[in-house]
C-alpha cells in the first residue's frame, strides 16, 4: 500500500498487529502466507488506525470496518461465450439496485431480468455500488471504490448480475464517481495527497490528479476502472460529473483512462464503452484522440432532455427557460446540443460549443433519469401523457436514448434523494445542503427528509402497477417504439446532418424526418393539421390519423410515425 509521508505502517491481521517494510516511491509492503480470502485486515499508520485498504476489493463490515481479503478468481464465470455490445443502436436502461425491487439486492434485480429482455434493452445502466455509509444512498456518497456495497450483496452479487445479464443478452455500465468521495468513512487522507486541498465541486474536496504525488493518484482511479471492466466483465462505465475532474496536466485523465481502457478491449476481445457525464457541452469530450478529443465512447447529453421535458411538460423555470418553445427542440434534434456557443440565462454567459461532425450516437439522451426526476423536491416523475409523447420522439431520434427504471410503464413511484448518514451532524443537515444545492433552480423546495427510512422505501419500485390496463398499455408503446427503432435501419441513423425538422411557431406540433420516415406530433390538446402528405402509419399513440393526400390531422397530444405517401 502507499503511504509516502508515514514513518510507520503496521497492518492489523488474524489477531496481531505487524509491521510493513518501507520501499521506494512511498510504497510499503509485507508478505502475509496465511492471509488468505476472506481475511480481515486493517491499517495503522503511526500509530493511528486502524484504516481499512485503500484499495479494499470487499468491506463486510460497512465503511467503518476492516477490510476483507477477496480473491477475484473464487468466482466462476457462465458468460465465456459473451462477446460484448457496442453502444453504437443500443438503448440503454438506468436503474438503482436498492429501489429497482422490493428486495433491492443484486439478486432480485437478476430475477426481473426477463422484464428487460422483453423491453428489448441492449444495456443496463447501474447506479454507483460502492460502499456507503448505512444501508440506503443513491450511491453518490461512495468510499471505498474497489469494494462492492454488501447491502446490495457485496462482490459476488455484482459478478452474478453481470454473470445473469449476459446470459440474458444484455450488457452492464456501471456508474463510477472520481471526482470526489463521501463525507462519511472517507480514510484516504492519511494514506497520501489524495486530495488537491480545495473544493472541486458542491459535493466535495477535488481529487489530486496534477499536484505533487498525483501520479500515484491518477493510477488510483485508472486502475479502479479497469478492475470493474475486467474483473467483473462489466461492458462500460459511465462517469460521473467529468466537469468537477480538475487536471492541468497536458494529457487530462479522461484521455490516459480512454487509452487504457481501449487496451484492456484488446485484451479481452470485446467492446469497452466510456460514457462521461459533463456539463460542457464540448465536442473534444467525444472526439477520438488521434483528433485531439478526450477519446469517450459518449457523453449524457442534458440538452436533449430539456428541450424534451419543456414541450411534453410546458416547464419553464431554472435551467428550462433557454429550451422553451418548439425551436430548441428542433435545435437539438439537429444540432444535438442547444447551447453551441450562445448565451446561457441560467449561467449567464455564453456556453458550449457546435457539434460538427458528431455522430448522434455519442450522445446518450432521455426523457428522465436518476438526477431529473430526484432533482426535484417530491421526485416527481413525468405523467403517462407526456411520457407517451416523450419517448416516441427520443426513440426515434438519432441519439442513443437511455430509459430510467419504471419509466416504460409509467410508474407512480417517486424517485426522491436519500441517505442513511451515522453521524448525527450529518443525517441532520443533509436536507438542508439539498435545498442550498438547487437554490436558483425555480423550486419551492419542500422536499421529504433525506434520511428518513421512509423517504427510501417510498421510491422502490411498485411491480404490480402493471396488472392496471393503464400502465400496460404505455409499456406496451414502450416496447412497440423499441421494436421499430430496431426494425427501421433509419430510426438509428446517427447522422445529425440527415435529421429535417420542422415546428410550428405557435407551440403546438413538430414533424421530424429521418430518412423516408416522419414522425408527427401534436403537443396541444386541439386536433391539429400537419402539412405531411398522408401514408402507411408504422405506429401511432391514438386512434387512426385522418387528412387528404396533402396533410395530416392529429389528435390532442399524440404522435404518429408513418411513411408518407409518395
Amino acid at each position: 500500500m502507499w503511504a509516502p509521508n508515514a514513518t510507520a505502517v503496521e497492518v492489523e491481521v488474524l489477531s496481531g498487529r505487524r509491521a510493513l517494510t518501507a520501499r521506494p516511491g512511498g510504497w510499503w509492503s509485507l508478505d502475509v502466507p496465511d492471509a488468505g480470502h476472506g481475511t480481515r485486515y486493517a491499517y495503522v499508520l503511526d500509530g493511528d488506525g486502524p484504516y481499512p485498504d485503500p484499495r479494499s476489493r470487499r468491506q463486510p463490515e460497512g465503511v467503518f470496518g476492516p477490510s476483507a481479503v477477496y480473491e477475484h478468481d473464487r468466482y466462476t464465470w457462465s458468460d465465456h461465450d459473451w462477446k460484448g455490445r457496442d453502444l453504437r443502436g443500443g438503448v440503454i436502461y438506468e436503474l438503482h439496485i436498492g429501489t429497482f425491487t422490493p428486495e433491492g439486492t443484486f439478486e432480485a434485480a437478476a430475477g426481473r431480468l426477463d422484464h428487460l429482455v422483453e423491453l428489448c434493452v441492449d444495456f443496463v445502466e447501474i447506479m454507483p455500488v460502492a460502499p456507503v455509509p448505512g444501508v440506503r444512498n443513491w450511491g453518490y456518497d461512495g468510499v471505498d471504490l474497489y469494494a462492492v456495497n454488501e447491502t446490495y450483496g457485496g462482490p459476488d452479487g455484482l459478478k452474478t448480475f453481470v454473470d445473469a445479464c449476459h446470459r440474458a443478452g444484455i450488457g452492464v455500465i456501471l456508474d463510477v464517481v472520481y471526482n470526489h468521495l463521501g463525507p462519511s468513512g472517507n480514510f484516504l487522507h492519511p494514506f497520501g495527497p489524495y486530495f488537491g486541498g480545495f473544493e472541486g465541486s458542491y459535493w466535495g474536496e477535488a481529487v489530486n490528479l496534477d499536484g505533487p504525488g498525483s501520479d500515484v493518484v491518477r493510477r488510483y482511479f485508472i486502475e479502479n476502472a479497469l478492475q470493474w471492466l475486467r474483473d467483473y466483465h462489466v461492458d462500460g462505465l459511465r462517469l460521473d460529473a467529468v466537469h468537477a475532474l480538475h487536471d492541468k496536466r497536458a494529457t487530462h485523465l479522461l484521455a490516459e483512462l480512454a487509452e487504457e481502457v481501449d487496451a484492456l478491449s484488446c485484451a479481452v476481445g470485446r467492446p469497452l464503452s466510456l460514457i462521461a457525464e459533463s456539463d460542457l457541452n464540448d465536442p473534444r469530450m467525444v472526439r477520438s484522440l488521434d483528433a485531439g478529443g478526450l477519446g469517450m465512447t459518449a457523453q449524457w447529453n442534458d440538452d436533449v432532455h430539456h428541450a424534451l421535458h419543456t414541450a411534453v411538460s410546458g416547464e419553464s423555470h431554472g435551467y428550462y427557460a433557454d429550451f422553451a418553445g418548439l425551436s430548441a427542440l428542433a435545435k437539438v434534434l439537429t444540432h444535438g446540443v442547444m447551447h453551441d456557443g450562445g448565451h446561457s440565462s441560467f449561467r449567464q454567459r455564453a456556453h458550449g460549443r457546435p457539434y460538427i461532425g458528431v455522430p448522434g450516437h455519442r450522445l446518450v439522451a432521455c426523457l428522465q433519469n436518476h438526477d431529473q426526476i430526484g432533482n426535484r423536491p417530491m421526485g416527481d416523475r413525468l405523467p403517462m401523457a407526456a411520457l407517451k409523447l416523450g419517448a416516441g420522439l427520443l426513440l426515434t431520434s438519432p441519439f442513443t436514448p437511455m430509459l430510467f427504471m419504471g419509466e416504460e410503464w409509467g410508474a407512480g413511484t417517486p424517485f426522491l434523494f436519500f441517505s442513511d448518514h451515522v453521524e448525527p451532524h450529518l443525517r441532520e443537515s443533509e436536507g438542508g445542503r439539498r435545498e442550498k444545492e438547487f437554490e436558483g433552480f425555480g423550486y419551492t423546495w419542500e422536499a421529504p427528509d433525506p434520511s428518513a427510512e421512509e423517504t427510501f422505501l417510498s421510491c422502490k419500485l411498485d411491480w404490480q402497477e402493471l396488472k392496471d390496463e393503464g400502465h400496460w398499455s404505455l409499456l406496451c408503446w414502450y416496447r412497440d417504439l423499441i421494436a421499430l427503432r430496431k426494425a427501421l435501419p433509419e430510426l438509428t441513423d446517427p447522422r445529425l446532418d440527415r435529421v429535417r425538422v420542422e415546428a410550428d411557431r405557435g407551440g403546438e406540433w413538430l414533424v421530424m424526418w429521418r430518412g423516408g420516415v416522419c414522425v408527427s406530433v401534436n403537443f396541444g390538446t386541439d386536433t391539429v393539421v400537419v402539412p405531411v402528405a398522408r401514408g402507411r402509419v408504422l405506429l401511432a399513440s391514438d386512434d387512426p390519423v385522418t387528412g387528404d393526400a396533402e396533410e395530416t390531422r392529429l389528435p390532442g397530444q399524440s404522435l404518429v410515425i408513418h411513411r408518407p405517401a409518395g
